[in-house]
């Protein structure tokens, strides 16, 4: 069975609620369509209630199991804006600058998150990236235990001599634009644990550079080293069983064959279904070229590290893809804990001295 297909019967099981900011999106109402008539949960579309219904009659979409709220219009408006000022108020936030965060959609939904209204957040589909990230960095923050918020992109190929099966986890290819070591660490940790959630098999993680095992001398090549080393240490001292593997060369990384001929010690050789790219030119720009040039499922960016989850959708996204990050946000959802022990047990503004 395809990725996807595995990762909506594990939803099915365990039903959840996911909110889309983005609700008069056409993509994103074609995938919540999808999402309440595979019997994933409940989709909350936020906006305008008209607006939405007007974009729906338009494409023929039903609305029946769709949650639709305006945060106008909220019961909730004052209790989350005041939630946000108590947040925020070491950064001098006033009263009337919260209420007006919290009529904004992501910032709203955020709140829902973070409040337990909505057991996961998706959007970007048609936002830039810090639209999506700074309402979830400002209010939902990084989970217990973690230092690190970064976000992977889940690529199913059609080859499936590659990754595991055609699966592929990729990291970072949306947050941290040039991570250092303990960063880096962080984010091959993060993403080997969601590779392992997911898939249920064991990490193989190669952490990737323009070297192979020292080919080349440089300063980037000895920090990819050292995340490498550390990375390892900070798997085993969570429990969590993976492969950490680097510095290589993507090929090295990928095809068994090249790896027999520069790195024939290695522990992956050439197997690796988890890759961490040096920084977030290279991720970006190898994820897109993967998506395209192969004509790849993407899902992604899974926002790895934060106390909830959430996922920061590519504007390059269809609804199939928005759907098949909505059921990955589900599934994170339902073991949450598991992920991230001691996630979601606060509640914002119950310490006033965060921020």
């Amino acid at each position: 069975m395809r990725f996807i297909g595995s990762v909506i019967e594990k939803l099915q099981r365990h039903p959840k609620r996911l909110v889309f900011p983005e609700g008069t999106e056409p993509r994103i109402l074609q995938a919540a369509r999808q999402f309440y008539s595979l019997r994933l949960g409940v989709p909350i579309l936020l906006g305008n209630r008209a607006e939405i219904k007007e974009v729906a009659a338009a494409l023929n979409i039903s609305l029946e199991g769709i949650r639709i709220l305006n945060p106008a219009e909220s019961e909730e408006l004052d209790n989350f804006a005041r939630r946000f000022e108590v947040l925020r108020r070491s950064k001098g936030m006033k009263s009337y600058e919260a209420r007006e965060a919290m009529l904004q959609p992501n910032y709203f939904g955020a709140m829902m998150v973070a409040m337990h209204q909505a057991d996961g957040f998706v959007s970007g589909a048609n936002l830039n990236v810090g639209s999506v990230l700074r309402p979830l960095f400002q209010i939902i923050k990084v989970a217990p235990q973690t230092t690190t918020a970064s976000s992977c992109l889940v690529m199913e190929v059609e080859d499936s001599r590659f990754g595991e099966q055609g699966v592929l986890f990729m990291a970072d290819c949306g947050v941290i634009p040039e991570p250092n070591v303990e960063q880096l660490a962080d984010i091959a940790v993060s993403t080997a644990q969601l590779a392992r959630h997911l898939l249920g098999v064991r990490p193989r993680v190669a952490l990737l550079s323009f070297s192979t095992k020292g080919s080349s001398a440089h300063p980037s090549v000895g920090r990819v080293q050292a995340a490498t080393a550390l990375a390892a240490q900070k798997a085993a001292a969570r429990g969590l069983d993976a492969i950490f593997d680097g510095e290589m060369q993507v090929d090295a990384a990928l095809v068994p064959e090249i790896a027999a001929r520069k790195c024939p010690d290695g522990p992956i050789v050439g197997n690796a279904n988890v890759l961490i790219f040096p920084d977030l030119n290279s991720g970006n720009i190898a994820s897109k070229l993967v998506r395209h040039v192969a004509r790849a499922n993407a899902y992604g960016q899974i926002l790895l590290g934060l106390d909830r989850p959430a996922a920061d959708v590519s504007r390059g996204s269809n609804a199939h893809d928005i759907l098949g990050v909505a059921a990955i946000v589900g599934v994170q959802a339902v073991d949450y804990h598991i992920l991230y022990p001691g996630a979601g047990r606060s509640l914002p503004g119950e310490d006033e001295s965060s921020g």
